[in-house]
Order: C-alpha cells, then structure tokens, then sequence
C-alpha cells in the first residue's frame, strides 16, 4: 500500500502523504527544505487540506437539515487515508470518498480529487470536489502549507515580509475560542506589505475575509497564488519557524452564529452531479 509519493523536476521536488494526500516536504533543486518539518515541539502538521469546513463550528456541531452531525476543527480530510489514482514523474492524484465514517460527521455523497503537479520550479496544488448525491452540496476547502520561516536563502526571520499583489485596506479579523471574531482589527498591511514578527500572531490567526489579493510574494523568494480562493489566514505559532499562508473558501462560524451548514457564511453549494474546483501554488520566484 502506497504510503508516499515523490514528484520533480530540476527546480522543485514534492513528497505527499497517502494520510491526508498532505504535501509533506518541499525542496527546491538543491534540496533545501522550503516546507516546515512538522516538529512537534510546535506544531505536527505541515500542509493539511481543510474540507469539508475550514475552521471550526461553534461546539463542534453543524446542522444539515435540522440533524446535528459532530466534526472538529478543519474537518475530516487532513486525518483520513487517500487512495492514489495517478502517479508520474512530475504530478499525482489522490482520492478520497464518503465512506460511513465520513457521513457520521458529514452526510453527503463527495469525491474528492487532489492533484500536485511541478512545472518548472512552481508546485500546483488542485484540489475537485464532486457533489455524488442527489441534493444541494454545501462545502469549504482551504490549503494549509507552512512555510519556512526563515527560508533558505540567507536572510535573517525579521527582514521577511509578505508582499500582496494589491494593498488590503479592509479590517481583519481574529480566532475568538476557534471562531471568527464579529470585532474588527485594523490591517496590518501596510502600502501591500506585511512586515512578519511574532506579536503579529499573539492572538491567533491573522484572517482576511475581505481579500483583495489573489496572490502574494513571501520572503522575495516564493510567490503563492490562488485565483479562486476568496479568503486568507495568515498564522504561526511564536517562535515556530513556520509561517502558513492559508488560501481558504470559507472560514470558521462566525462568533455567535449557529444554524444549518449550507447557510453558514463562506460555504459554496454545489449542485447534484456538478464539481468544485479549488487550486492554489507555490513557485520559486
């Protein structure tokens, strides 16, 4: 049984993990490790793929149809076990399906497909989500990578930044108890820029749910873009040497709110048959 896969090129090579089809190390061509090495003195995780919810629910509890179904944070999909459907030299895909397991937390018909192509020295990540049953579908999807912080190259943890491909002038928002705060913070970007330090990440996650960017470059060394993905996080733990850079459809309840899934804030309906396409990527700058 398939545990690992290996993808490259000359510029970028990939391993991904049959638990969770996780991105699990990231190099470029002469192996320096680009992805956080999942200490756990930290943090275990290192590129989880969020579905079918981002963040959490308020007591871990969503509603379909008036039936409550228990499902923790982030969803299923980062703890199960994929099957791989393809695999070459520079790309692989990755299969998850309901399984009862699945419908005791989520009660819905789903395929999920997740393909990691390397083209030159830029990691695609695509991620299908198809609705197998015979009703509306509501669903969410994020990438999880954590970045090194400090990267490879040279320069010291407090001279990297996050430069967005447009200023976002917008207030963000904060984890309260593990939902989205219904305060506002003011940005701290500033003329496009975040300057990274770890006060930034004393109260959680820096969330932008109202994204003008669709991409951004880290550390003048990595661009990560991600057309489709309406929402951001932004988090480490202080004094981690990660920094995940989160590209999300959805987020966690907001504080206070509570009803059925499909009307949460940030979930997207998909109908019988159809399919969902969510993609994000990491190049070498």
């Amino acid at each position: 049984m398939t545990e690992t896969v290996s993808i490259s090129t000359s510029g970028l090579s990939a391993c991904i993990s049959a638990t969770g089809a996780e991105l699990v190390r990231l190099q470029d061509g002469e192996a320096r490790d680009l992805l956080w090495d999942g200490d756990p003195a930290f943090w275990t995780g290192r590129s989880p793929l969020l579905f079918p919810i981002v963040g959490e629910v308020k007591g871990n509890r969503i509603a379909v149809a008036g039936t409550p179904y228990e499902i923790g944070r982030h969803g299923f999909a980062r703890t199960s076990r994929f099957a791989l459907v393809a695999s070459e030299a520079t790309r692989c895909t990755w299969r998850l399906e309901a399984s009862d397991e699945t419908r005791r937390q989520y009660p819905f018909a789903f395929r999920l497909d997740v393909t990691y192509r390397i083209d030159g020295g830029t990691l695609q990540m695509a991620a299908e989500v198809t609705n197998l049953g015979d009703g509306l579908m509501p669903a969410s999807f994020g990438f999880h990578p954590a970045l090194r912080w400090p990267l490879p190259y040279g320069k010291p943890r407090d001279a990297h930044a996050i430069v967005f491909e447009h200023d976002e002038p917008a207030p963000i928002r904060r984890p309260i108890e593990g939902l989205l705060s219904r305060a506002e913070y003011p940005t701290p970007v500033r003329d496009g820029r975040l300057l990274l330090h770890d006060g930034l990440f004393e109260a959680g996650a820096l969330v932008f749910d109202r994204l003008a960017s669709r991409s951004l470059v880290y550390g003048e060394a990595l661009r990560v873009s991600f057309s489709g993905m309406p929402h951001l996080g932004i988090w480490t733990k202080p004094g981690a040497g990660y920094v995940c850079i989160e590209p999300w459809q959805g987020h966690a309840s907001p504080e206070g709110w509570q009803g059925e899934l499909a009307d949460k804030p940030g979930m997207v309906a998909i109908m019988p048959g159809a399919r969902q396409s969510f993609g994000m990527s990491i190049g070498l700058i």
